[in-house]
C-alpha cells in the first residue's frame, strides 16, 4: 500500500484537514504490515525436487522433508501438507496437497520424517523460476500450524524453487489409435486423462537411445477382476502389470535403444486383457456405452 504525499490541498481538503487524512492513511499502512508469528514452530520444512530445472509436462520426483520440533506439542489431528507451486510475481500456479505417509498424529519431537512423490509438472502457461511454499493445516477448518522457515504471513513457508522451461524439450507422444476423448475433472482442471480402449497405440518419435517409459494410469479390477496391462514395441514386450487396485500407478519402463528400432517413428502399444462396458456392468452403476480399458493420466518418454 502507497500513500500520495501531498502537502499542499489534499483532493480539496485543507492543509490541517489533510493532515489528519495522512495521519489516518499512514496508520492504515501500518495496519496492512505482516504481524509477527509469536507461536514458536512445531517443524521445519524442506523441499528438493530430482532435477532443478524440468520442461512442463516432465515427470519429477519430490522429496518433502519435516524435522519435527524437539519441544512440539503432540499433533492432536491428522493435518495435511499444503505445497504450493507460485510463479515469479508469487502468483498461485498449482498445488500438490496431500496427506504425508505418515500420520502426523504419529510423528514424535525430533523426529524426522522424509518421503517421495512423483510429479508431472502441469502444462501452466509459465516459463522461468517457481519458488514451493510449504506448511500444515487442518482440513476441517484451514487452520495453520507455525512452521520453521521464511513465513509469507499465512504460515505458508519457503521451502524450495524449481526452474520450468519449454515443453518443446520434451520428446513429443501422440494418442494415435484407440483413444476416447479427453477429460476433465471437475473439481480440479489441471486433473485430466483419456481412456483406452482394449487396445490403444501412442505414436512418438524415435529418441534413438535408451529411456524410461512414464506411465500414469489406473483401472477398474473391482469391476473386471483379473486386468493385466501390457505395453509393447511390435512383438517386443516391455511390461507387464496385474491390476490389483483401483488407486492411480505409475510405471516407469526402461526401454533400449535397440527396442526403439531404427524407424524414424515409433508405436507404443498399451493392451488390457479384459476391457468392461460400464453400461452393461451392473456393479458400474453407469449407462456409459463406451468399451474402456485403463484410464491414462500421463505417457511420457524420458531419455537417458
Amino acid at each position: 500500500m502507497s500513500v500520495p504525499f501531498v502537502f499542499e490541498e489534499y483532493r480539496g481538503v485543507k492543509p490541517l484537514a489533510a493532515c489528519v487524512v495522512m495521519a489516518m492513511a499512514l496508520s492504515a499502512v501500518a495496519g496492512c504490515k505482516k504481524k509477527e508469528d509469536t507461536q514458536p514452530p512445531v517443524a521445519t520444512a524442506t523441499f528438493s525436487s530430482s532435477r532443478a530445472k524440468a520442461p512442463l509436462g516432465s515427470p519429477l520426483d519430490l522429496t518433502y522433508r519435516f524435522v519435527v520440533a524437539a519441544n512440539a506439542p503432540a499433533f492432536d489431528k491428522e493435518y495435511r501438507v499444503l505445497v504450493h507451486f507460485l510463479d515469479s510475481d508469487d502468483q498461485l500456479m498449482w498445488t500438490d496437497d496431500h496427506f504425508p505417509p505418515t500420520s502426523t498424529k504419529d510423528w514424535k519431537p525430533g523426529q524426522r520424517i522424509e518421503y517421495v512423490r512423483t510429479m508431472f509438472v502441469p502444462q501452466y502457461p509459465y516459463m522461468g523460476q517457481a519458488t514451493i511454499r510449504i506448511g500444515l493445516y487442518d482440513p476441517e477448518t484451514g487452520a495453520r500450524l507455525p512452521l520453521g522457515g521464511e513465513n509469507d504471513g499465512q504460515r505458508a513457508y519457503k521451502a524450495g524453487s524449481l526452474e520450468l522451461l519449454p515443453a518443446s524439450d520434451n520428446v513429443f507422444v501422440q494418442f494415435k489409435d484407440g483413444w476416447h476423448n479427453a477429460e476433465v475433472a471437475a473439481e480440479n482442471a489441471q486433473v485430466e486423462w483419456q481412456w483406452t480402449k482394449k487396445t490403444a497405440t501412442l505414436a512418438l518419435r524415435n529418441p534413438r537411445r535408451d529411456a524410461t517409459f512414464f506411465l500414469h494410469f489406473d483401472g477398474r479390477p473391482d469391476l473386471v477382476p483379473g486386468q493385466v496391462v501390457t505395453v509393447r514395441i511390435g512383438d517386443t514386450v516391455l511390461d507387464t502389470y496385474n491390476l490389483t487396485t483401483t488407486e492411480e500407478i505409475i510405471r516407469r519402463i526402461p526401454v533400449t535403444a535397440a527396442q526403439f528400432g531404427e524407424a524414424e517413428n515409433v508405436d507404443v502399444t498399451i493392451e488390457v486383457n479384459q476391457a468392461f462396458v460400464p453400461a452393461q456392468t451392473p456393479a458400474a452403476k453407469s449407462s456409459d456405452p463406451r468399451e474402456l480399458g485403463i484410464r491414462v493420466f500421463h505417457a511420457f518418454i524420458e531419455p537417458k
